[in-house]
């Protein structure tokens, strides 16, 4: 079968380090605010509703999504595809944590009659993917990756395939998450996952965990041929990606990184390249000490050392779990445009045992745009991986 070419022509991103692509990327180059939580601050949702009763009744990861799809179908010019063949893919690893622990708050203090007829449809995994096809009508697939902290990559990834194989002509795809419920941060907290000290240092000799976060990332997805025709500014181009699970252990990596090889070849394959063919890796790069080792010795084993230039944007922005593959999508097309790569927040002192990736330090790096591999690997051992290059 003939694969059709992927353009990248939207982004969107609401994020800690900056909400719009704009102030996102600015955030990439400063130090993040410290602690070993970053909420999203002075995020307000009313720009993206009819009304202030409609935005109540969607959980605050539902509003992440729908602001970073608005952004994004500004940015694109809005394909003009068929409704039937535009298609929507959103994922999240946690989903409306946030309504959920509220309404059993509700529940516990004033008894189940005051429950919100909302709640389920406030806290299905599916409500971001649903409200963006219905806010603009898109009648295309319609469905919602759950796969942790790859999500965001292989919603990316699937949603590219339907457009490569000829079931659609645009997609919008992406994750989004806010689980930073009290809750939710005990449960990461008590299962040791976060800094003890509130600083997402990846790889580094004195990592300690991640630094979680929230937010929501969104690309628009369209057919090569379809953007040239309509005169849309291509951002980039989705060449491939792949889906691999570890089959080892609820948290921790296979040893080695056996699963990540696995998946970044399979990757490599699909988009049609070699592993000297790629330029820069946008780095999982958790902050914990099992991943980073897991992920550095698996990119020298596939690319050699010191290999291409690796960043861990989670220096800044944290780990915003189910969205976190997308926002480092959105970075890496950012990259592109600005002919930059963000430094590797956090890094000061190189792992001795680990292998000598080359990491982006200081203030990034000046770059000649070129294929990029972005990995995601999350609890469950879920695995995702990401093929994007410049357009050309």
């Amino acid at each position: 079968m003939t694969r059709r070419r992927v353009a990248v022509t939207g982004l969107g991103v609401v994020a800690s380090c900056g909400i719009g692509c704009d102030a996102f990327w600015s955030g990439l180059h400063q130090a993040p605010r410290p602690g070993n939580v970053l909420p999203i601050e002075d995020f307000d949702p009313a720009p993206y509703f009819g009304n202030p009763k409609e935005a109540r009744r969607a959980d605050r990861f539902q509003q992440f999504a729908l602001a970073a799809a608005a952004e994004a179908l500004e940015q694109s010019g809005r394909p003009p595809a068929e409704p039937v063949r535009f298609g929507v893919i959103i994922g999240t690893g946690i989903g409306g944590l946030n309504t959920l622990e509220e309404q059993t708050i509700v529940r516990h203090e004033k008894g189940p009659r005051r429950v919100s007829p909302f709640l389920i449809p406030m806290v299905m995994g599916n409500a971001p993917a649903a409200a963006v096809s219905m806010r603009y009508g898109f009648q295309g697939p319609c469905e919602t990756v759950v796969t942790a902290c790859a999500t965001g990559t292989h919603a990316i990834a699937n949603a590219a395939r339907l457009i490569s194989s000829g079931r659609c002509d645009a997609m919008i795809a992406g994750g989004t998450e806010a689980a930073m419920t009290i809750t939710g941060i005990a449960g990461f907290a008590n299962m040791t996952a976060l800094s003890s000290i509130g600083i997402s240092r990846p790889f580094d000799a004195e990592r300690d965990g991640f630094v979680m976060s929230e937010g929501a990332a969104v690309v628009v997805l369209e057919l090569w041929e379809q953007a040239k025709q309509r005169g849309a500014k291509i951002l980039g181009e989705v060449l491939g990606g792949a889906s691999t699970a570890d089959a080892y252990h609820i948290t921790a990596p296979s040893p080695g990184g056996s699963g990540a090889v696995a998946c970044m070849e399979l990757a490599l394959d699909e988009a049609g390249l070699k592993p000297t063919d790629i330029v820069h890796i946008n780095a999982h790069g958790t902050s914990t000490p099992l991943n980073d080792a897991a992920e550095a010795e698996a990119i020298a084993k596939v690319f050699g050392l010191p290999g291409p230039a690796v960043t861990s944007i989670k220096g800044v922005t944290g780990h915003a779990l189910g969205a976190a593959g997308a926002i480092e999508a959105v970075a890496t097309v950012l990259s592109f445009m600005h002919r930059r790569i963000p430094p590797t927040m956090g890094f000061t002192n190189r792992d001795p045992q680990l292998p000598e990736i080359d990491i982006v330090t200081g203030d990034g790096r000046s770059w000649e745009p070129g294929p990029t591999l972005s990995n995601s690997f999350g609890f469950g051992g879920h695995n995702g991986c990401l093929v994007l290059a410049p357009p050309t």
